[in-house]
């Protein structure tokens, strides 16, 4: 990586390696709507470039999921001139001869058909292997054992924005079936960020997006990667990462107050993925090693019914980075479907007045799972849901609490057997905030057996945890 005289000199960043020094490292970073000189931004990017920059060993390409530049408008000259700005001065520093730099559209860059041959025609590098149409706006590159598909989630051929393709993207995931990582980008999220959401113009449309992710499942994909959210944001649904970078300098963050500017390096290798989130300080903010590795719930210990202290110690300041990881297994018979009263399957709880900052139960006649977090007394707790349990029967599920996953860290799945999801949220933040609760109540809320109780039979709930560090 070559770094023009006007960028100042630093420390380095170690970077992330493959643990089996066969896998592969690179950078994903978005969203700096740039390329007008001493506009709002420049500064912001060009503070953001300065760390990728620092990473030593340096990455082995850049993803860049989109809006480059401010765009969006007639002009197509000035259009033009943006982007030149952004190749010939803003990201000036970098040898793409050495280090490729690979981009998706996104909704300042490709906005109309205008827009779009502008795309086809600055960015004439990237391959033309797309399906009918989409020549230089969706396209894949094979990296020996890795496969990355860029898809355009813009495409003006199918409606513009917040709309993807899906029967090329599953013909080329199974060309490429025998790659062992298969990592698919594009510009909008398909699952709503920090409650931003709404359809087409800040998530993938519903009936699309539900299509395109089970393309995703089907083909083991490792991970989605995606930006126009103003934020970090990692989620994982049916056993695929949804991982949000938007921080490469537009402002203001989606919210200001929970976001930062970023960027994202990450290291693949046969054990999963792993990535370290860096400020423009160069810190890690955020990171995260995946997939998640855990003993048979069969070993997990067993809890009662009733109140006891809670077998969990979480270091409210930890010498050393790290994340900590409650899982839980519930297991009985659910009531047959009557009224929407709250029941409470485990409520975590201290002995002061605030409302308990961790209660898992299940709420409506549906029996829909249900995650409360209360990070602070006297402000609203915070919801996540998930599936609905059947009424009158058997039922078996687990639930996750990950401190390093964000909103996105509030995870469920059936049983041993079967993927991680998150749970369906609209916070921006997730169990970090969460003030561990001194006391556990199996069965019923922290006022006692007569609040909020399961109302259900033969409720069993065992229990692991787990310090995770990068």
């Amino acid at each position: 990586m070559t770094i023009s005289s006007s960028m100042p000199a630093s420390s380095p960043i170690p970077a992330l390696l493959p643990r089996d020094g066969a896998g592969h490292q690179f950078v994903c970073y978005a969203d700096c709507c740039s390329g007008v000189p001493a506009a709002a931004h420049e500064a912001n990017f060009a503070a953001v470039n300065a760390v990728v920059a620092r990473l030593k060993p340096p990455p082995e390409f850049i993803c860049f999921p989109g809006d480059e530049i401010r765009g969006l408008t007639a002009d197509d000259e000035m259009l033009r001139r943006q982007w030149s700005y952004w190749f010939e001065h803003e990201m000036a520093w970098l040898d793409r001869r050495a280090i490729p730099l690979y981009h998706t559209t996104g909704n300042h860059t490709t906005y109309d058909l205008a827009s779009e041959v502008v795309f086809r025609t600055v960015l004439a590098h990237l391959p033309r292997n797309g399906p009918p149409g989409q020549e230089g706006l969706t396209y894949f590159v094979r990296r020996n054992d890795l496969l990355l598909v860029f898809v355009n989630t813009m495409w003006s051929g199918l409606g513009g924005e917040g709309r993807v393709e899906t029967t090329w993207l599953d013909q080329t995931l199974s060309n490429h079936a025998d790659a062992q990582y298969k990592i698919v980008l594009g510009h909008h999220p398909v699952y709503s960020v920090n409650g931003f959401s709404g359809t087409y113009q800040r998530d993938i449309a519903p009936e699309n997006g539900r299509k395109f992710w089970q393309v995703l499942v089907s083909h083991k994909v490792l991970a989605y990667l995606c930006s126009h959210i103003l934020a970090f944001d990692v989620q994982v649904h049916e056993g695929v990462l949804q991982f949000l970078t938007a921080g490469a300098g537009t402002m203001p963050r989606m919210p200001e107050e929970n976001e930062y500017l970023h960027c994202v390096q990450a290291a693949l290798d046969a054990g999963g993925l792993r990535y370290q989130v860096l400020d423009t300080s160069g810190q890690i903010r955020e990171w995260l090693t995946w997939p998640i590795e855990l003993q048979p719930s069969a070993t997990w210990a067993k809890f009662e019914d009733g109140e006891h202290k809670t077998p969990v110690c979480i270091e409210a300041e930890p010498e050393v980075p790290q994340a900590w990881l409650v899982v839980w297994r519930f297991s009985g018979i659910c009531p047959p479907a009557a009224g929407g009263e709250a029941q409470t399957l485990l409520c975590g709880w201290n002995t002061d007045q605030a409302l308990a900052p961790l209660w898992i139960g299940l709420r409506g006649s549906e029996h829909s799972l249900c995650l409360l977090l209360s990070s602070a007394p006297g402000r609203s707790p915070h919801l996540w849901s998930g599936p609905a349990l059947p009424s009158d029967k058997s039922f078996e599920i687990q639930i996750a609490v990950h401190s390093g996953m964000g909103p996105g860290g509030l995870l469920w799945r059936w049983d041993d057997t079967t993927p991680w999801s998150s749970l369906t949220g609209s916070s921006a933040w997730g169990a970090e905030r969460l003030i561990w609760p001194t006391r556990w109540n199996i069965g019923n809320d922290q006022r006692g057996p007569t609040s909020h109780p399961f109302r259900g039979n033969n409720l069993q709930v065992t229990w692991s945890s787990q310090i995770v560090r990068l």
